[in-house]
């Protein structure tokens, strides 16, 4: 499970509790910089694929079901087109192939100023949402320093990758699209237009959902996700 720009591996909380409830092994990762792993943050959608693939050599996992979320729908598409041996499924949560970033966001996050956490927040929700004990993404990115550390260089990543149409094409394996209606990050016709890209893609549209479809719609969502890997590990 790859988490989407600046956040953790916290964003799968009640994901990885119930895949793993149900029998498999769950890996959710906290890139470079993020959470509990040591920096520097990966520059480049591409690096971080070459990065997981290290990882699996050095955990020796064979074969991972993907699950990425916003930047890591473009991780995923990256990964599955570089290392298609090594992936049995693909879950796309809130993606697109591409996933152009607004420049005041990223001039806010080169700043560390927590404005940029406000706009994501603003552009993430559908709605003005509440949540009990407080915005998830606040507590995640709460300090200047994680807004440019790891958010500013996470964005600069997604605005700069450009592999994603071409990836999107060549993909072979099981893949689910999963898209929010009320998204404003990736509006749901650019979204539906990834999924058209990808040969015998599933599309799954959850209604009255926005980008921070993990949180808004959790337990629907990893209904959804569980359904769609179980076909895929007969």
């Amino acid at each position: 499970m790859i988490h989407g720009s600046g956040l953790t591996h916290i964003v799968w909380s009640l994901h990885e509790q119930f895949l793993a409830s149900k029998g498999y092994s769950v890996l959710a990762l906290d890139l470079p910089a993020h959470g509990n792993s040591e920096g520097p943050a990966i520059k480049s959608i591409e690096e971080i694929s070459d990065w997981i693939n290290r990882l699996m050599q050095s955990l020796k996992i064979k074969e991972i079901s993907f699950v990425g979320h916003s930047q890591g729908c473009l991780v995923g598409l990256e990964f599955a087109h570089r290392f298609p041996k090594l992936i049995k499924s693909l879950t796309l949560v809130g993606g697109s192939y591409s996933l152009p970033v607004n420049q005041d966001l990223i001039d806010y996050a080169d700043g560390g100023d927590m404005k940029s956490v406000e706009l994501m927040m603003k552009w993430g929700y559908e709605g003005v949402k509440k949540f009990i004990g407080g915005n998830p993404v606040q507590k995640i990115i709460n300090s200047p320093r994680q807004v440019q550390e790891g958010l500013a260089v996470d964005l600069r990543a997604c605005n700069n990758y450009k592999n994603g149409s071409n990836a999107a094409e060549t993909l072979n394996c099981p893949t689910l699209c999963i898209l929010g209606d009320k998204d404003k990050m990736v509006p749901l016709e650019k979204g539906k237009k990834m999924a058209a890209k990808i040969k015998n893609s599933e599309l799954s549209v959850i209604k009255e959902c926005g980008h921070m479809i993990l949180f808004e719609k959790a337990f629907e969502m990893r209904e959804i996700v569980k359904k769609f890997i179980e076909k895929n590990h007969k």
